[in-house]
């Protein structure tokens, strides 16, 4: 659901851009109220995750392929939807700007849609399904994952309508394009988001929130993310994803390539000229490694003086 230059307009680009900075601007300060210091260093293994989560695009109908969005599973896992607009979002920057996925013109569009909206519908509907399931704690990842995928669908919406304001695609044809094809994404997405859930709360605990369990150390989820993003990545499905899909059917593919701003990068479509295969691995790698780094520093600075 990346959104690439050239499909929305700069008054769109502007104010998706303006409510971005906002949104996490206001997160930065709420996450100093809500990470304790136990979960601070999870901002940094739940972002590398979800990176590399998102090498992976799994195949639908159609010959349209979807991968994990992860804002649910961010906000699940971190306890807290702002720390979760934290993770997603880092994805999202150093996506766009070393791996040139997500237009950098749309970035603001892009964190809005799945940084802001998909991580707090998932929030919400999680906990509202949680406490009409009475609030058991095994029933979280049924929670999470019905919310996961409802999330997907909302914020491709939310797409559609930016691209409708943008004049790229009529909001009668681009709409339901959108939710239709994001529906049978947000299943993939939900199934992830319980699966990943169900084996946390059975395996490792102590990277939940609520428990009380010591954290008993990194070396399975750092080899779990690595083997993710350097090998799982190079089966993933080469089928265009959902936006791009419909950007192709409706007639809009096109703008990306007339407006397309790349920040000099070796790692550009995650790879490595000339490395093949070796080279997505690579640039799987080094992205996870980054997106830790990145992570675990703003984990540092929105620590709370007291913790």
């Amino acid at each position: 659901m990346h959104i690439p230059d050239g499909f929305v307009s700069l008054p769109v680009a502007g104010a998706t851009s303006l409510a971005s900075v906002a949104a996490l601007f206001i997160a930065l300060k709420r996450s100093q109220e809500a990470f304790g210091v136990r979960r601070a260093p999870l901002l940094g293994l739940t972002t590398a995750f979800i990176f590399a989560a998102q090498m992976i695009n799994f195949p639908v109908a159609g010959g349209t392929s979807g991968h994990l969005l992860g804002g649910t599973l961010a906000a699940i896992v971190l306890g807290s939807p702002w720390a979760g607009m934290l993770s997603i979002a880092t994805v999202l920057i150093i996506q766009a700007v070393l791996f040139a996925d997500g237009g950098i013109t749309a970035l603001g569009a892009n964190i809005l849609n799945m940084a802001v909206i998909g991580v707090w519908v998932g929030w919400i509907l999680t906990q509202t399904l949680q406490r009409l399931f009475g609030g058991s704690k095994g029933r979280l990842p049924l929670a999470a994952g019905i919310a996961a995928g409802v999330s997907v669908v909302v914020a491709a919406v939310a797409a559609a309508i930016e691209l409708a304001l943008s004049g790229t695609a009529s909001v009668a044809v681009v709409l339901p394009a959108m939710t239709g094809v994001h529906i049978l994404i947000g299943v993939g997405e939900g199934l992830i988001t319980g699966g990943v859930l169900t084996y946390l709360a059975t395996a490792r605990p102590d990277l939940l929130p609520g428990e009380q369990h010591e954290f008993r150390g990194w070396s399975i989820p750092i080899v779990s993310i690595f083997l993710i993003a350097g090998v799982l990545s190079l089966f993933a499905s080469a089928w265009p994803d959902g936006l791009e899909k419909v950007a192709e059917n409706l007639g809009f593919i096109d703008l990306a390539n007339k407006v397309r701003i790349i920040v000099p990068t070796p790692l550009a479509d995650y790879g490595i000229e000339g490395l093949g295969a070796i080279g997505t691995s690579i640039a799987g790698l080094v992205g996870a490694a980054i997106c830790f780094a990145v992570a675990f520093g703003i984990a540092k600075i929105v620590k709370p003086n007291n913790a």
